[in-house]
Parts: structure tokens; C-alpha cells; sequence
């Protein structure tokens, strides 16, 4: 396999709260491939965005990086200290489009201005060079009329127009890789479906490598290739998106998959999770999912898995891989999917 253009390993991050530290990212590990789309998913305050925020230096201030390491380039991310190294990075490098527009973009100044000051300092251009791109950028992401809209404020755009907006800041200093937080999450299903198709757009015309932040299974259906699945601070399962779809191997990807409205049968109760997540204040004994798994061994309890490896591109950080492991039979719709799978039916 190509040597990945980032590499996250075994990335721990801590905040200080009101005088007790919490471990938001837990020893997580991650490879993205240049020109592929990787989605992370899992529940909220799973750690999906405090672990992505990491690559571009933008942790709340209570929040560092404890070790581990994040290789891109010939830099160790994680051992940036300082606003300048940053600046080399963020933006340039790697560009981040945020959930809440509104709460992205300045409501007292013209969208126009707010992407032209972002060419303007990071490629020290003039006034009229970062206006034609500017304008160039808005009609890329589909702003219709770009020349006009220049020249409005952030309340004269519908939602998903203020997320085309926000799209066209992250990619005015032709970023490498694109960090999508959540881009939907505000939008209707058909507004929805216009910025996923947009981003996609983008990537193939930027020449991006995507991270989508999700919690939306039918969206890593859509746009993913490889994906990886975060519980309580950690990556449980890396792999490509029919692998993890079709031959998951957490039971916390099972449960995940189990709760698929889609996969629901008639006349039956959803599946739902049972439990909640563990309190990172304290120290997690074993794996973090084992007291919400029907499927948890003795061991988890106990001992953290390690990575086990399913195929070259896939693996799961679970008891269940080993071979010492008794032979288990996952849930009912999974089995279903796999079946699914087998008969080429791949919808």
C-alpha cells in the first residue's frame, strides 16, 4: 500500500477541568491515503472532532496533545508548540469546514471579504489578484451570481449556501487535505445530498484528500473509501467502507450497523445501544466498550486489545480476533448484510 500522506499513532490528548484531567483521545492511531476519502464515525463526544482538530492545531487552550505522534510531510504535528508552527500548516496544508456556518462566518462583514482577507494573508496577494480568485472560488462552489453575492453579508444566504460559503474559506489557500466536520448536520436531506455532491466535486477539481467527522452511517455509505470507527477516544476499527460494512468485526461497529433504521424489521423495536459511554476522568480498564457489549469476554474487562489484523487494509482492536477467542456468531442484521454481500447485493 502507498505510504499514507498523514499518520496518526497512538495519539493521546488530555484537558484540564476544573482541576481533574480528562483523556478525550486514548492512545487512537489512523493512516489517510492521499486522493481518498476517510470518514470517522461514532457516537457524539466520541472524540471525532478533539482527535481531528490535532492535526491543525486548533484544541481548546485547556486541551494538549500528551504524546503520540502525527507525521505529515516531513513534520511531527504533535510537537508544535507555537501559533507560527501552525501557520505553516493550517489552511496551507490541511483546511477545516466547521458544522454551524453561522457560527463560522463574521455576520458584520460581506462574505466576499471574509474569503479575499484569507488569500490575501496567507498568499500575501494583492487586493485585486485575491478578488478574482475570491470570486472565482464562490462560483467553484456553486454561489450563482458570484460577482454579485460578493458583496453580501452572511444573513442574505440560505443554510446551505452559507456552507458553500464556508467550504470556499476552507479551500482559498489550495489545502491538501479538507477536515469536513459534520458539513450536513444543520441541512435538510435535499440540501444535504447538494453538499455532499459538492464536496465531492471539490475534491476531484482540488485534488483533495477528505476527512468527513460523522455520526450519519447513510453518509459514509456515500462518500467514504476507508473508515474509521471512534469509541470513547479511540479508533476500534479501520477499514475500507465495504469492509467495514459488509465484514465488520467490533461488536461496537456491529451495534452501530444494528441501528440502522434500514436494517429495522416490521413490527420490531429499533436496536438501540444499551449503556453509556465511560467517564474519561478515570482510568478504562480493559475495552472501553465491554460493559454495553452483549459479546464481551472475560478478558475485556481486564486487557486492552490490540489491533488485529482482518485483510491488509483492515483491522479491529478486539478480543474476538484472537484465536484463542470462542467462535461467535454477530447479531442478526449484520448477518443479514453479509448476506446481502454474498448475493452481490450491494444497495
Amino acid at each position: 500500500m502507498r505510504e499514507p500522506i498523514l499518520s496518526a499513532k497512538d495519539i493521546v490528548i488530555k484537558f484540564s477541568l476544573r482541576g481533574r484531567v480528562l483523556t478525550a483521545i486514548r492512545g487512537a492511531s489512523l493512516d489517510l491515503y492521499q486522493g481518498r476519502t476517510l470518514a470517522i464515525v461514532g457516537e457524539s463526544g466520541s472524540g471525532k472532532s478533539v482527535f481531528t482538530k490535532s492535526f491543525i492545531g486548533m484544541l481548546d487552550e485547556n486541551g494538549w496533545i500528551d504524546s503520540g505522534s502525527i507525521r505529515y510531510g516531513d513534520h511531527d504535528l504533535a510537537k508544535f508548540k507555537t501559533e507560527r508552527d501552525w501557520l505553516s500548516i493550517r489552511g496551507h496544508e490541511i483546511a477545516m469546514v466547521f458544522q454551524d456556518p453561522m457560527t463560522a462566518l463574521n455576520p458584520l462583514r460581506t462574505i466576499g471579504r471574509q474569503i479575499q482577507e484569507v488569500v490575501e494573508q496567507h498568499e500575501k496577494a494583492d487586493r485585486a489578484h485575491a478578488k478574482a480568485k475570491t470570486i472565482r472560488i464562490l462560483g467553484d462552489v456553486g454561489i450563482p451570481q458570484p460577482q454579485l453575492r460578493y458583496g453580501q453579508y452572511p444573513h442574505e444566504f440560505s443554510g446551505g449556501m452559507r456552507q458553500r460559503i464556508v467550504i470556499a474559506i476552507a479551500l482559498a489557500c489550495n489545502p491538501k487535505v479538507l477536515i469536513c466536520d459534520e458539513p450536513t448536520t444543520a441541512l435538510d436531506v435535499t440540501i444535504q445530498a447538494q453538499i455532499l455532491k459538492l464536496i465531492r466535486k471539490v475534491q476531484h477539481d482540488y485534488k483533495l484528500t477528505v476527512i468527513y467527522i460523522t455520526h450519519d452511517l447513510g453518509v459514509v455509505a456515500n462518500v467514504a473509501d476507508d473508515v474509521a470507527v471512534m469509541y470513547a477516544g479511540d479508533i476500534v476499527e479501520y477499514g475500507g467502507v465495504e469492509e467495514i460494512f459488509y465484514n465488520p468485526k467490533h461488536p461496537y461497529t456491529w451495534a452501530l450497523l444494528s441501528s440502522l433504521p434500514q436494517l429495522g424489521q416490521k413490527g420490531q423495536e429499533l436496536y438501540t445501544i444499551k449503556g453509556s459511554p465511560p467517564n474519561l476522568f478515570v482510568d478504562i480498564q480493559g475495552d472501553a466498550f465491554a460493559p454495553r457489549n452483549p459479546y464481551a469476554l472475560n478478558i475485556d474487562f481486564q486487557d486492552r486489545p490490540p489491533y488485529f489484523q482482518v485483510s491488509p487494509t483492515h483491522f479491529a482492536r478486539t478480543w474476538l480476533l484472537d484465536p484463542r477467542a470462542p467462535k461467535l456468531e454477530p447479531p442478526a442484521a449484520i448477518r443479514h448484510m453479509l448476506a446481502q454481500y454474498a448475493g452481490g447485493d450491494r444497495g
